[in-house]
């Protein structure tokens, strides 16, 4: 017997009779034969592992541990949806798109409540997984995602490829494995989806196999590189390389149809074997997509429905006060402990004053809880039936909780605010604020920590955060804080120094400042010093940003000069890393289409030039495009540019312009 051929055929048998039960749901193999092929594998494996093969279905048990979890930045970002919560939203979503001259027809999906993936694959094989994380950079679990029965090592075709679906467990999954955490003493997994997120994120591979996770694919970033016009096409052709995509997805012609769909599965839900919150509704045209385009944080082309929530009972014990970064005063409801949809809640935000008085809530009430979006807790409503005279008014605070300081209410806001610059809570509100993921990312500093040590002293400035690495053995003497936890914190603090500087710049807390913006001034000014120096009139005239961003920013930079002057000292970065914007005389400011094959440059790499150039891309030609690039193969793009009368350039043309940068 040769080994290395028996090895081969051994990893083809039991891959495909993986894909067949996984995917299929159609076994052409028995347990008894398949765990017979198994046994000879991983025998043959450890006497010849050099001829042991990547896609090996040993690979799948897991055993690889690691140190701590890599950033994986995505090339193509990986967007969220707006959500709709009404048919009147989605009626007026389907409204906007045919206003603009469009005849859509739709794909309807469900959303499965799980973790969002993302998969690479190099000649047909799994080179890495990533989660979505903050949709521009993810965590590597590549070690957990092979673990994964449902998704494929190895594709019907070598090709390189990203796919993107959601990572989730099995309801019949959780049901098992808390019967047997049970029997073992251990907490139950409170639901599905935390349960996968979890399981996903276990440094030992071996418990996330144990775990028996699934998944869905649903996308695929940039589906014009294999030629697909849909994304209805684009899910079939995943679905030919041996990808799991969900049979419950459809074609719509109109919003009857969408609505019929999402009031069937509304009725299935409780009958599935995994969760869903709600149906995704896509543009199926690939074309009408790019034209469509996006808003600053999400695409024009999609929405998410969420099912309304299932409401419970319980008690409104009590009504207390937090206080914001900003000095925002919010009050919380308190609640008796009750279980919504799979999670235990016991408390909530009753958002404002107005909130209150307009629910007519009071303390000791009979209130209903739901999820917002299947998410976030929300008091609905006081049971007013349920009411015995024992329950108390609501009275709003006039004086801040932590620093008594009066509470201020400006004319035509709902909002209540702590004015003292030096209110201990806005103070520790900021520093989580400074460490959290969108910003600085100090993985180990989380909320309940940062707070205890500015309690304790070590933390009251977020210069001190740069010190704590002097401090560890003052620190060392209070309880929960091991030299092992202390280690990988301080590394991860020196590591934020690292980042590129619009995470500082959203991490400082400059009033209307969000992650985005933050990054478009990176990009504009590329470094701190050049943004420190900048007028009101000069940051105007950047696009997106208005007299009053402006002037919150020109402000912040005069009030913080020495807290620039520190952390440039600590060493932080100050300078944009990112890809730098250009000025060029041909390309900025003008619209680009791209139509044909130009012999050695990808159209990926082109679209790249012309954004770094300040340019922009679209898929189809209309009046306001300013240049269509032709390659070979042109076709109809061409003929419309020339009766348009529209610049065109020649494969030479967009050479030679690239070759002059």
């Amino acid at each position: 017997m040769n080994p290395q051929k028996r090895i081969d055929e051994l990893t083809e048998i039991l891959n495909e009779a993986n894909y067949n039960y996984y995917v299929l749901d159609k076994p052409t193999i028995t347990d008894q034969e398949f765990d017979k092929y198994l046994r000879e594998l991983e025998k043959l494996e450890i006497e010849y592992p050099g001829y042991a093969k990547e896609t090996s279905p040993t690979k799948r048990v897991g055993g690889e541990v690691i140190d701590k979890f890599n950033k994986i930045r995505h090339r193509i970002p990986m967007l969220s949806l707006p959500d709709v919560f009404s048919e009147e939203e989605i009626i007026a979503f389907d409204e906007s798109i045919r206003k603009n001259g469009y005849k859509p027809s739709y794909v309807c999906e469900l959303k499965i409540d799980g973790l969002s993936g993302s998969f690479h694959y190099e000649n047909g094989i799994l080179t890495t997984g990533a989660t979505r994380g903050d949709g521009s950079t993810g965590e590597d679990i590549t070690h957990n995602v092979k673990t994964i029965r449902t998704l494929p090592l190895k594709l019907k075709e070598e090709i390189d490829i990203e796919v993107r679906g959601e990572i989730y467990m099995s309801k019949n999954t959780l049901l098992a494995l808390n019967e047997e955490r049970e029997k073992t003493g251990e907490a139950k997994l409170q639901n599905c989806r935390n349960a996968a997120a979890g399981s996903i994120r276990q440094l030992d591979s071996r418990i996330a196999a144990k775990r028996n996770l699934d998944t869905w694919i649903y996308h695929l970033p940039n589906p014009e590189d294999y030629g697909i016009k849909t994304h209805y096409d684009s899910l079939e052709f995943m679905k030919k390389l041996g990808l799991k995509v969900n049979p419950a997805n459809r074609l719509a012609k109109n919003i009857t149809e969408i609505l019929d769909f999402i009031h069937e599965y509304g009725e299935k839900r409780g009958k599935l074997d995994y969760d869903i919150d709600g149906v995704v509704i896509k543009v199926n045209d690939l074309d009408m997509q790019k034209s469509l385009g996006f808003t600053a944080k999400y695409p024009k082309w999609a929405v998410a429905y969420k099912y309304p929530a299932k409401e419970v009972l319980t008690k409104l014990k009590d009504i207390i006060f937090t206080v914001g970064r900003t000095g925002q005063i919010t009050p919380n409801a308190i609640l008796e402990p009750v279980l919504v949809a799979g999670s235990t809640i016991s408390r909530a935000t009753l958002h404002n004053e107005d909130n209150i008085l307009k629910k007519n809530l009071k303390i000791g009430d009979i209130v209903s809880i739901r999820k917002a979006g299947d998410v976030i807790p929300e008091v609905v409503e006081a049971k007013m039936e349920r009411r015995t005279g024992q329950e108390k008014e609501f009275k709003m605070i006039d004086k801040c909780p932590m620093c008594h300081t009066p509470l201020v209410k400006k004319e035509n806001q709902v909002d209540y605010f702590c004015v003292n610059k030096d209110c201990p809570r806005r103070n520790i509100e900021s520093l989580i604020h400074f460490v959290s993921r969108d910003a600085m990312n100090i993985e180990g500093l989380g909320e309940e920590i940062v707070e205890e040590l500015y309690n304790l002293g070590f933390i009251k400035r977020i210069e001190d955060i740069y010190s704590l690495k002097e401090k560890t053995k003052e620190i060392q003497e209070f309880d929960g804080y091991g030299e092992k936890l202390l280690g990988k914190i301080i590394d991860n603090i020196e590591l934020s120094k690292k980042n590129s500087v619009e995470k500082l710049l959203f991490g400082l807390g400059i009033k209307g400042i969000g992650s985005k913006t933050a990054k478009l001034l990176a990009e504009n000014y590329n470094d701190i010093d050049n943004l420190a120096r900048s007028t009101v009139e000069e940051l105007e005239t950047i696009k997106d940003i208005g007299h009053i961003l402006a002037v919150s920013v020109f402000d912040f930079f005069n009030s913080n000069r020495d807290l620039i002057a520190n952390l440039k000292e600590i060493g932080l970065n100050m300078s944009y890393l990112g890809p730098r914007k250009k000025v060029h005389r041909e390309i900025t400011g003008k619209k680009f289409v791209i139509t044909g094959t130009i012999e050695g440059i990808s159209r990926n790499e082109i679209k790249d030039f012309i954004e770094l150039n300040g340019g922009t891309t679209s898929e189809s030609v209309s009046k306001k495009t300013d240049v269509v690039i032709v390659g070979i193969s042109a076709g109809s793009k061409e003929t419309k540019a020339k009766e348009l009368n529209i610049t065109i350039w020649n494969e030479e043309k967009i050479k030679q312009t690239m070759k002059e940068e």
